[in-house]
């Protein structure tokens, strides 16, 4: 049976030439504006005079320890303008940096270290003791430690960075790499299953900032980002990275966990223009009791990946600051956001249009287009998708289809040509031989004035057939019954969609990404039954 024919090329901007360098050519970009601010940090601010300089140092410091061109080193920092100074400095001297998570295990780090065979780790300092209990896991040697902004003396096998940057000749010249050469690595968020190794190209930020942050965002040199996506989140390295520094633009970063506290604290502080969050943190937000007013920030924009935002979420915030929530959906593979609303033309309860540049497909399970309004497998097809997975070459075939990038999630395209979320391919349900998308019982149960959060997954009764089954966190100090919930659906969905059993839960499983973990409520309900 034939695959569905690729839509026409959109008309994209200029390619970056086959000799592209990433880290240089946001040098380049920002040579007119040495003076201007381009990061606030906890410790302090950056300028791009500075950062320039420190890219260059840095990238010489690598090459003079040994670490050679096309070499992975491990990132495992907390954001900080360090962070970008690692990150830029590798592409720059042609190292590869594999960005990783600082919220996983020893053993996590353990496995990344052997899996990408990393001759060096830019470490943190508050995060070096773990980072020591992974390297006495054994399996895989590393030469060098280099340390941010140490807690404490280090022992004689560790560089300090500041050190290193001090004594280290900036590099003269980036390294001669290529468009299509790999650039650096992101690992997947391994909710099922040990993480990815996600191989992305020098040209891949080019093109995320180009067809998503300047054209869809509106991003401008005048602007100040800020992102509670971290930058080791394929979503926060656009968001704090490489789309503001393509405008000359401002980021805040904080190293601590994005709590309403903290967060509230920079928007009054540093009065950033442009937030990128979660639907979880937006949740988060206007829970809280110190929600500020419109009147105290200088917000002109949001914008929400990760997860689909519930349109309850979306039309209350607005409601409170006049600032619209650009909701949008990308991946780890794809390296930003591909589908999405826009400034001006959002429908919340909808993930959007697709982003020019990208072509979106929904495909049925024999690999044929869906009919409208019917669920189907999302695929995409655009500049910005990675290379593969480092050393799964099943994995690898089954995700990148030639031009094609598999989502693994389900949408449904409605009328006006914007789509709506329907879950993860593996999470749908079929009840009464009727497709249900948890994630509708979801955002319906969410409306619901006590309740927080809720995830809903699929049981087999005791007759083999499948039924709902929601776990809800309640807010704080609410109260709320089984049949009220149940009533609340009923009176929203079709009668086959709600929940016939729901239990309430204090917090619901998530991966250290934020997104809930349905499969850990699926096992544990396995467990339950077989006892």
């Amino acid at each position: 049976m034939l695959s569905p024919q690729p839509h026409p090329a959109p008309q994209l901007p200029p390619a970056p030439p086959a000799r592209f360098n990433f880290a240089q050519h946001l040098i380049e970009l920002n040579a007119q504006r040495p003076g201007k601010t381009a990061f606030i940090d906890d410790a302090g601010t950056l300028s791009y005079g500075e950062l320039a300089e420190r890219i260059r140092r840095f990238a010489g410091g690598l090459l003079s320890l040994g670490v050679r061109r096309e070499e992975r080193v491990l990132l495992l920092m907390h954001d900080s303008s360090d962070w970008a100074v690692s990150f830029l400095g590798a592409l720059y001297a042609g190292v590869v940096p594999v960005a990783v998570n600082t919220l996983l295990t020893a053993e996590d780090y353990a496995y990344m270290l052997q899996h990408s065979r990393s001759q060096a780790v830019l470490v943190s300092g508050a995060l070096l003791p773990t980072l020591r209990q992974a390297l006495v896991q054994g399996g895989h040697e590393v030469k060098h430690l280099v340390v941010s902004r140490p807690s404490a003396v280090l022992s004689e096998e560790a560089i300090d960075m500041e050190a290193l940057i001090g004594r280290s000749a900036p590099l003269a010249q980036c390294a001669n790499t290529g468009a299509d050469d790999p650039g650096f690595w992101l690992y997947s968020s391994g909710s099922t299953g040990k993480p990815k190794g996600t191989t992305h190209t020098h040209a891949n930020p080019y093109w995320t900032a180009e067809l998503y942050g300047k054209p869809i965002l509106g991003l401008k040199e005048n602007d100040i980002c800020f992102s509670a996506a971290k930058l080791f989140f394929a979503y926060g390295l656009g968001n704090a990275l490489s789309f503001p520094l393509s405008v000359g633009a401002t980021v805040v970063l904080m190293a601590e966990r994005p709590t309403p506290d903290a967060t509230f604290k920079r928007w009054i502080d540093h009065q950033p223009t442009v937030f990128f969050g979660a639907p979880t943190g937006f949740a988060g937000m206007l829970a809280s009791p110190k929600l500020p007013a419109k009147s105290e920030v200088a917000l002109r924009l949001c914008s929400s990946a990760g997860e689909a935002l519930p349109a309850e979420l979306g039309e209350r915030f607005t409601r409170h600051f006049g600032v619209e929530i650009i909701d949008g959906i990308g991946s780890t593979e794809m390296l930003h956001i591909y589908l999405s609303n826009r400034p001006g033309q959002v429908r919340y309860g909808t993930t959007g249009w697709p982003v020019p540049g990208y072509a979106i497909e929904l495909r049925a399970e024999d690999g044929q287009p869906v009919p409208e309004g019917e669920p189907g497998d999302l695929y995409i097809q655009g500049p910005s998708a990675a290379l593969l997975y480092w050393g799964n070459r099943e994995k690898s075939r089954d995700t990148f289809q030639g031009g094609w990038t598999k989502s693994g999630d389900k949408y449904v395209r409605n009328a006006d040509g914007s789509y709506t979320y329907s879950g993860r391919s593996d999470d749908m349900l079929k009840v009464s031989g009727i497709y249900v998308s948890p994630f509708e019982v979801e955002a319906t149960l969410v409306q619901h004035a006590a309740v927080l959060e809720a995830a809903v997954v699929g049981m087999t009764d005791t007759d083999g057939l499948t039924k709902t089954k929601a776990f809800v966190v309640l807010k704080s100090g609410q109260q709320v019954d089984e049949a009220e919930l149940k009533a609340f659906v009923k009176e929203r969905l079709a009668p086959y969609k709600y929940p016939r059993m729901i239990e309430f839960l204090d917090e619901l499983p998530k991966t250290a990404t934020g997104k809930i973990q349905r499969f850990r409520l699926r096992e544990r309900e396995a467990t339950r039954a077989a006892v």
